[in-house]
């Protein structure tokens, strides 16, 4: 017999940003770092993108997402908790895999910062050049 779990925990990345999240069963309260997520990202786009996940498996009102976050930006923790949530979600039942996939949310995004090279100002960007 299966038994019924209290939380659904995940991970999500973006960046160097690293997101901890845990689905639990509630009315719908995101907290990010012990606040909630309006106050934490004081923005408003910014706190519906975290929600994207849980409304369109329709389940924004009837989960809690208490999320520990650390490292990059903004923008970058808000992907990397979005991650995080649909990672979450897919751990609570595999019927919300697809749905999530087509939105494009189970995947994460590899980009990076390129590392600064010797001889150069950044990754790529060269010292000034004078022919004379």
């Amino acid at each position: 017999m299966a038994e019924k779990k209290n939380y659904y925990y995940a991970v999500g990345r973006r960046k160097t940003a690293v997101a901890t999240v845990r689905l639990m069963h509630g009315k719908g309260v995101i907290t990010v770092n012990g606040q909630p997520s309006g106050e934490y990202f004081n923005n408003v786009a910014l706190s519906k993108l975290i929600a994207v996940p849980l409304e369109l498996v329709s389940k924004a009102g009837a989960l809690d997402a208490v999320v520990r976050v650390e490292g990059g930006g903004k923008r970058g923790q808000v992907d990397a908790i979005r991650l995080g949530i649909a990672r979450a979600l897919v751990e609570m039942s595999e019927d919300y895999k697809l749905t999530l996939k087509k939105a494009g949310l189970l995947t994460r995004d590899p980009r990076e910062k390129e590392r600064k090279k010797y001889g150069l100002k950044k990754a790529r960007k060269a010292p000034q050049f004078s022919k004379r």
